[in-house]
């Protein structure tokens, strides 16, 4: 059965807290709670969650959220000025408009979405690591490309910040003030959007040839869903948001218990981008979507070494440039815990860093391959983990050796264990009373690092000579 989400009991003389704020504005803007479940702050594996409060069966609405109550640049006061100045918020996140809603919204007591935004009366809590200071980030997680994804970030965030936000809120003082809405702010609601923001999916198109047209199609923008915002994430998730044209609703999809927290899906999310975008990780064990990135130009090292001659030298560098031609931007191959997830890309590298100076000269002639004998199932087999040991001997040592130039890039130092060398990682994680000592930062920071180093050194288990 449901139900409009319950006004919570207040005791005569307190105030009411922001979560029974919330769930009283919730009824008003008729979002409908299903009786099964109810929203806490214990018993969940974050600051709020949803938990059942009896047993769920799979198709069963949890709750139903009408567009209306969504907050995003289309349903704030400032959708017309929005619209109407669109052409000068165009930047390279899209994210504007309603980074610029949250700033009126957020600081405006008269804002339709206060007791929702109330739930977050400081951006404490959101612990991304673009809030550690770099010292931290470079030492915690050096090796696995979260430094430089967020020194990305933060130069993007501050360049859009004072070349597109301030010159549009300086010029609508009766809306915005530089000394409110500030840089600093911008970045928390910047992190406020990479964790609590949804998208919704692209209609889907039965023609061939408008998919074509739309592959280029800019994604939806993202909005802010109060109440879907509050379940948690695992990729092993119970209930998933559906889209209506007049509302969105958060569906089970398998059996919930009485007691047992309700939880979404971000998507098929890696370690660490869950950390890099909502500031958390999984158990590194029962994350099947973790990956591990191997730059290519570790594979160009592996090829370099033991070159004996100049004109081997000088073949390995044609084939290189080569190879930077056709993989173009690609930074690095991604593999994942059944294999690797950029195949075709590792398939096309390997062939050409592996060949012969007459079959390298025969490809410069006839300006690639004039008939790939491999189709992409037979490929995606090969690089799985049952196919990894197959491979010939030659990719197999680039594999192996560009993999253990990536582990050797963590920094890390082994320890001594019963006469053995152990990852320290590895001793720190089955440490458990260390592990729970460890700061939430330390914590995650370790479960992207050895994720990551597991996936490698299986990879290097399989392609060893």
């Amino acid at each position: 059965m449901a139900t409009e989400a319950k006004r919570a009991k207040v005791a005569d003389n307190s105030e009411p807290s922001p979560l029974q704020n919330f769930l009283q504005w919730c009824d008003r803007v008729h979002l409908v709670l299903s009786s099964k479940v109810y929203v806490s702050k214990e018993g969940t594996v974050a600051e709020y969650g949803m938990l059942a409060k009896d047993n769920i069966e799979e198709g069963e609405v949890l709750f139903t959220i009408p567009r209306s109550a969504l907050l995003h640049q289309g349903t704030s006061k400032l959708s017309a000025l929005l619209d109407k100045e669109g052409s000068s918020l165009e930047s390279s996140s899209g994210w504007v408009p309603l980074l610029l809603t949250l700033l009126y919204e957020y600081t405006s007591s008269q804002s339709h979405w206060k007791p929702y935004l109330s739930l977050w009366t400081s951006f404490k809590t959101l612990d991304h690591p673009m809030f550690w200071s770099k010292e931290e980030r470079d030492r915690l997680l050096k090796g696995t490309g979260i430094p430089e994804a967020v020194d990305r970030d933060l130069l993007n965030i501050q360049k859009e910040y004072t070349s597109v936000v301030l010159p549009f809120i300086t010029k609508h003082p009766d809306l915005w003030n530089p000394d409110t809405h500030t840089l600093e702010l911008y970045i928390q609601l910047v992190a406020f959007v990479m964790a609590y923001s949804f998208q919704e999916p692209q209609e889907d198109e039965d023609d061939e040839e408008e998919e074509e047209e739309d592959e280029d199609k800019a994604p939806s923008p993202p909005m802010m869903v109060p109440m879907a915002d509050m379940l948690n994430h695992v990729s092993n998730n119970n209930a998933n948001l559906e889209f209506t044209p007049d509302s969105l609703k958060m569906v089970c999809v398998r059996p919930i218990r009485k007691g047992e927290e309700v939880f979404n899906t971000y998507g098929q999310m890696a370690n660490w981008q869950l950390l890099h975008m909502y500031g958390f990780t999984e158990p590194y064990q029962s994350n099947s979507n973790d990956t591990a990135d191997i730059p290519i130009d570790n594979f160009y090292k592996v090829a370099t070494q033991g070159v004996q001659s100049d004109l081997e030298r000088q073949l390995v560098e044609e084939k290189w440039e080569m190879l930077c031609e056709i993989m173009q931007d690609k930074a690095a191959f991604v593999f994942g815990k059944q294999g690797c997830l950029t195949d075709t890309e590792l398939h096309t590298a390997l062939k050409v860093l592996c060949m012969s100076k007459e079959e390298f000269s025969d490809f410069k002639d006839n300006e690639g391959w004039e008939e790939d004998e491999e189709d992409d199932e037979m490929i995606s087999l090969a690089f799985s983990n049952e196919g990894l040991p197959e491979l010939k001997a030659s990719w197999k040592k680039l594999i192996h050796g560009a993999a253990h130039l990536t582990v050797s890039s963590y920094g890390d130092k082994e320890m001594k264990m019963e006469g053995e060398a152990v990852d320290t990682d590895r001793a720190l994680i089955e440490d458990k009373a260390a592990l729970a000592g460890l700061s939430s930062r330390n914590q995650n920071a370790l479960q992207v690092r050895f994720g990551q180093k597991c996936i490698l050194y299986r990879l290097m288990e399989l392609t060893k000579s």
